[in-house]
């Protein structure tokens, strides 16, 4: 089969930055302390202090480490979505793999091409990653909701041509307390130069989506 080149449109990957942030409250109180009555009878207060110090109030966080993304997918899943890919994935190098973590799969079978990405984000609070969740809908409008999955799910699908060749890319966002699930999946035809159709790109995304959030959870009840 002769070598084909990519469209430079497929180069591009979802490639989300989280803003890490949480705020802590300080609580102050203490009554005066009072002195025993002078020996002329009566009563008096001295001058106190407060006996207590500012106490910092901790941020509960359901999830503080990004599982493994390559290994939150069925092998059938991936058959399935990629055909011809390494079902084993690749883990996309980061600055801080505790706090985010991608895998990537894609392959080229005849002339059909797929990729997909999986990316756990940790942010330090669920206020942070609702934050962050809006951000991303907001600058990927056009799309939807999508019904029970995590605390928060939307989807949207894009059509770009290159040099007569189309691709087409859905990308789903789930906010799941403090963490964030993002799937990106995309798909050309070389010989016909068209793109899947919106609905097989969109289930895609969403089948994957669903079964990376459920890794989430399973780990978190590990």
């Amino acid at each position: 089969m002769r070598s084909l080149s990519l469209p430079l449109a497929l180069t591009a990957r979802l490639s989300p930055v989280v803003v890490l942030a949480a705020a802590g409250w300080a609580l102050s109180s203490g009554p005066l302390a009072a002195t025993p009555a002078a020996d002329d009878g009566g009563t008096r207060k001295s001058e106190g202090e407060s006996p207590t110090a500012p106490a910092t109030a901790a941020v509960s966080k359901t999830y503080d480490s990004a599982p493994a993304p390559c290994d939150s997918l069925g092998t059938k899943t991936i058959k399935s979505l990629v055909p011809g890919a390494k079902t084993a994935g690749k883990e996309i190098q980061s600055t801080d793999a505790k706090l985010r973590r991608t895998c990537s799969w894609n392959a080229l079978k005849g002339y059909d091409y797929r990729w997909l990405d999986v990316s756990f984000e940790i942010t330090e609070s669920d206020d942070a990653a609702l934050k962050s969740f809006k951000d991303r809908v907001a600058d990927k409008s056009g799309g939807g909701d999508v019904p029970g999955i995590g605390d928060a799910g939307y989807s949207v699908v894009n059509l770009t041509t290159e040099d007569e060749q189309q691709t087409r890319e859905g990308v789903v966002l789930v906010r799941v307390s403090n963490a964030l699930v993002s799937i990106t999946y995309s798909g050309s035809d070389f010989e016909s130069k068209k793109a899947p159709d919106t609905d097989e790109i969109n289930k895609g995304a969403i089948k994957a989506a669903k079964e990376a959030v459920a890794a989430l959870e399973d780990g978190q009840k590990g």
